[in-house]
């Protein structure tokens, strides 16, 4: 019995030992150890001493592990001591969880207890790498030229194309380097393929952007003759394009073939892309037949939007019409690949789907979407307005073909605005009345459509200054919509030509709140302020245009103007010479500019503008009296024939332009061709008293015989004035409504010599008169008055070098001269 018993027993003792376990690795019960707690809280807590005593045996220490004992540990470590173990103390073990990488277990080795239970003294370094080694050496290279190729393709993203071409270089140069210390090392592979192919490829993009045509093309030679890189044949297309931009159309036909022999049917997209390209090339080449077989294979395998239109182009070209019909109406048809605008319609009682249809209304996708739809509608508008005229015997039936066909299609809203183009068309063939008819149209359609009928009815009534209608369009306009700018403008534009600018002021304003970058109520707003005299206003107004619009002239001149008005002349230069910088031809600009300066003092830049001015325009008049008098008042009085005897051909019924050739002649000593001018006028205007008195005059001192029959002439004349200018006092006299002016001098063919607006600018030659009496204006003749005045005022005195005294000229005008004396 007690054999079996004691056999049991140690049956039993076989499994004993299992459930026990060292409290250490309690970590069930470590939510209640304070300690283990505290040492979590802080990452520097520290530990309480491990006092714990392991009861030993004779035999020694007893190990851990022991599956048939306990050890009571009474420490708030919540870890078994694994350090090594001195006088029956285990030394603590390190505090990986707190203290940082590098612990080294032989620091702790024959060491006394570290209360803190961190180790002593510094963690070995890390082990450094060698960066000497050839390996290092050529990855190192790697990563430099991938940095400058990514370089490279973010200065060319960012516009920098010569920065962006000087990476690709050097990341060509450094891969070159690179090839040659992988020679060097004892690699198998030498080459990395694909860096090479992307060094070259980046280098030829770059030289491509930098319109270095020659050096792309060798670039890309060298990729594509490489039998080592894959797929290099489609670069080909790369190429043809560099020789398309060249206009050398033959070469980039055969690369684009080139690299659609290179390129597998499985790549659909990218072959109907290319051919797209070899029919554009055909239409630049004028081979429309080819371009058509293209364009048809294309619309036959994936019908697109820009060959659709561009095999509409080419059917027009031939003057196919049936074909232009059936291609209109496979453009049409094309699909956009757009969802109805239905889903972007929220739910009322769904508010996270509001939320997300908020969220995607204006995403990147719905604006690509409309900007497809736009392109579309573009299209369409166009290819009509081209095939219209072409397609049926009459430009109107091909429009109402074009609007039935886009009526049945997914475009139905286009056909109003087909229509609307329509009556535009019939505006610029002339025809107003087709016009007015086709807007008219509109009054019963849609607000939108018939709001933009009626402003264009609006302002073609306005053009024929039939303000009435125009008015009442306008109001039609308002009424279908009232925040139509156009409208608006219109209206203002009607208010403005009955004078009320204060009125015209306001809507131009709504206009402006309504879409502030409408530059035509903006324009007639600043307008409106220079008609009410507020320029500062008016000048704000062009200001803003002139940010809007940068190089309208018109609007750098009104600036101009509104600077003169205030009086600030040195920015109204400067805003002209900002204008002719714009439009340096406009003859209108110089010659303000050269007036501006006349003002300031300065002839030189005054007449140098006039100048430019009159070479672009030689039949302005006030450029050409301003020139004439430039001359004389310089003394050149020959120069200033030639613009006088223009200005004579420009007004040959005005006798002063005559008569100032003549004292051309008279001043500048040519006396006989002064004679046969004045008796060329003599003939042409016979009662002109002023040209009688210098032929008496000049007959006189030059002793002709013809004086007495001119001197006979002058009386008629002057007893003819005499009577015309009695009848005229009279006739005021008696009738009150009689106040006409003038004199019969002037209803003779007599030059009144009417102060241009210069006025005090223009040369005193010209403008002063009556002027002071020349030396000639005497006669011997005592029963005729043969005294004239000068049309270009008294002659500048020369200065006096006799010592003695002169004989003074009225004096001696008043003696009776011999006939002794007169020249023979």
């Amino acid at each position: 019995m007690d054999h079996v018993h004691l056999a049991a027993l140690d049956e039993e003792d076989l499994y004993s030992g299992y459930n026990d376990y060292n409290p250490t690795y309690d970590t069930e019960e470590l939510e209640n150890d304070v300690a283990f707690q505290q040492a979590l809280r802080t990452s520097h807590g520290r530990r309480p001493p491990m006092t714990a005593k392991i009861p030993s045996t004779a035999a020694g220490v007893r190990p851990f592990g022991n599956m048939g004992a306990r050890v009571p540990l009474n420490s708030s470590m919540g870890r078994p001591a694994t350090g090594a173990i001195q006088d029956g103390i285990a030394v603590a073990r390190p505090m990986t969880a707190v203290r940082a990488a590098g612990y080294s277990s032989a620091a702790y080795r024959g060491s006394a207890f570290d209360p803190l239970g961190q180790s002593r003294g510094p963690a070995p370094p890390l082990e450094t790498k060698n960066e000497d080694t050839p390996e290092e050496k050529v990855k190192n290279l790697e990563k430099n030229v991938n940095e400058l190729i990514e370089e490279s393709c973010i200065s060319n993203r960012c516009g920098d194309l010569q920065l962006a071409l000087e990476k690709a270089k050097e990341a060509g140069r450094k891969e070159r380097i690179l090839v040659r210390q992988r020679e060097q090392t004892a690699s198998s592979d030498h080459i990395n393929l694909d860096l090479t192919y992307s060094v070259l490829f980046n280098l030829a993009s770059q030289y491509a952007a930098n319109d270095m045509y020659a050096e792309a093309l060798n670039t890309y030679q060298v990729i594509v003759k490489n039998k080592m890189f894959n797929n290099a044949g489609r670069l080909k297309v790369n190429m043809a394009n560099i020789y398309f931009k060249q206009r050398n159309y033959p070469k980039a036909i055969k690369f684009y073939r080139m690299a659609l022999d290179q390129i597998s049917s499985s790549h659909k997209e990218m072959r109907i892309k290319i051919m797209q390209n070899v029919g554009v090339v055909f239409v630049k080449m004028g081979q429309y037949s080819d371009a058509i077989t293209s364009f048809e294979h294309i619309m036959s395998e994936s019908p697109n939007l820009k060959t659709s239109f561009n095999l509409i182009l080419c059917y027009f070209a031939i003057g196919d019409r049936e074909k232009m019909k059936k291609a209109f109406q496979k453009l049409i048809v094309v699909p956009l690949g757009i969802d109805e605008d239905d889903k972007y319609l929220p739910p009322n009682d769904d508010p996270h789907m509001n939320l997300v249809i908020e969220a995607i209304k204006n995403d990147p996708l719905r604006q690509m979407e409309r900007e497809r739809k736009a392109m579309a509608e573009r299209f369409i508008m166009t290819a009509a307005k081209l095939i219209a005229p072409a397609i049926e015997a009459s430009f109107a039936s091909g429009y109402d073909w074009c609007v039935e066909m886009v009526k049945a299609s997914q475009y139905v809203e286009l056909a109003n605005d087909l229509e609307i183009n329509k009556a535009i068309t019939y505006l610029r063939q002339r025809d107003f009345n087709q016009a007015v008819e086709t807007l008219k149209m509109f009054e019963k359609k849609d607000s939108r459509v018939k709001s933009a009928a009626a402003t264009n009815l609006s302002f073609l009534y306005f053009l024929e200054n039939d303000f009435g209608l125009a008015d009442r369009y306008a109001d039609l306009a308002m009424n279908a919509d009232r925040y139509n700018p156009a409208a608006l403008t219109n209206k203002g534009n009607c208010v403005f030509a009955r004078g009320d600018y204060e009125k015209a002021a306001e809507f131009y304003k709504e206009a402006l709140r309504n879409d502030s970058s409408f530059t035509e109520a903006l324009y007639n707003l600043g307008l409106t302020y220079k008609k009410l005299n507020r320029l500062e206003e008016a000048l704000d107004c062009f200001l803003k245009l002139h940010a809007i619009m940068r190089n309208n002239a018109q609007v750098m001149y009104q600036i101009a103007n509104l600077y003169e008005m205030l009086e600030d002349l040195t920015q109204a230069i400067e805003w002209l010479m900002q204008l002719i910088s714009v439009a340096p031809t406009d003859p209108q600009a110089l010659a303000k500019l050269g007036d501006l300066y006349d003002n300031e003092g300065d002839k030189s830049q005054a007449f140098q503008y006039y100048y430019e001015s009159f070479r672009y325009f030689p039949s302005n008049i006030e450029g050409i009296e301003w020139l004439g008098a430039y001359y004389i008042d310089t003394q050149f009085c020959e120069k200033a024939i030639q613009y006088f005897e223009r200005a004579a051909l420009i007004q040959p019924t005005q006798v002063k332009w005559q008569l100032m050739v003549a004292s051309c002649y008279r001043r500048s000593g040519n006396y006989q061709k002064a004679l046969e001018t004045y008796k060329d006028i003599h003939r042409k205007f016979p009662e002109n008293v002023e040209c009688l008195r210098f032929l008496v005059r000049l007959c006189t001192d030059m002793g002709l015989k013809e004086v007495q029959e001119y001197a006979t002439r002058l009386k008629k004349v002057e007893k003819m004035k005499e009577l015309r200018e009695q009848r005229v006092k009279s006739g005021r006299d008696s009738s009150a409504r009689g106040r006409r002016e003038g004199s019969a001098g002037s209803e003779n063919g007599q030059s009144n010599y009417v102060t241009s607006a210069k006025g005090e600018r223009m040369s005193a030659k010209l403008k002063s008169l009556p002027g002071v009496n020349d030396p000639y204006e005497t006669s011997n003749n005592k029963d005729i008055d043969a005294s004239y005045v000068d049309p270009l005022g008294p002659q500048i005195e020369r200065p006096r070098t006799a010592a003695r005294k002169r004989v003074d000229e009225d004096e001696f005008a008043d003696e009776e001269l011999g006939d002794d004396l007169l020249p023979e």
